[in-house]
């Protein structure tokens, strides 16, 4: 069985901490590769900086991006994604504190697949989290030769 990567993309170390916490909870998830800013996460999708080089036939079967970052913000990231075809298909859930209506319609307008208000509350964020990785790892059937890791 291949194994299944998760592309996080949030800056607070709190919410990277229990959605890390969450993911292995569920046992769904081989790897998360974090993403501490929007350059970062484009750099790892794109194969440059400190990710040139990286084997770009194993990419992540989902990508959790938030959308207030630092250097480079979701929506920007979300704009490259879809613009370029090796990364144009990644099922994208936008994962914000953001309840901003011009933010959820800016976000399906680029080509989104869901958009999910973190919760306030631990534990429904970390059952939000679980339920998450369980549809996008276990239930959503990705293109063929696309999404798939290894």
């Amino acid at each position: 069985m291949s194994s299944k990567i998760i592309l996080l993309v949030e800056d607070n170390p709190d919410d990277v901490m229990l959605i890390l916490r969450a993911l292995k909870a569920s046992n769904i998830v081989g790897e998360v590769v974090v993403a501490r800013d929007g350059a970062e996460a484009l750099d790892y999708l794109f194969r440059t900086g400190a990710y040139a080089g990286r084997d770009t036939s194993v990419m992540p079967q989902v990508i959790l991006l938030d959308l207030k970052l630092p250097k480079v913000d979701g929506l920007e990231v979300l704009r490259r994604l879809r613009a370029d075809e090796q990364t144009k298909l990644l099922p994208v859930v936008v994962l914000t504190s953001s309840d901003e209506e011009r933010d959820i319609i800016e976000s399906y307008g680029l080509g989104a697949n869901s958009y999910v208000r973190k919760p306030v509350a631990f534990t429904q964020f970390g059952e939000a989290v679980r339920q998450l990785g369980l549809y996008w790892l276990t239930l959503n059937q990705p293109p063929l030769g696309r999404n798939r890791a290894g």
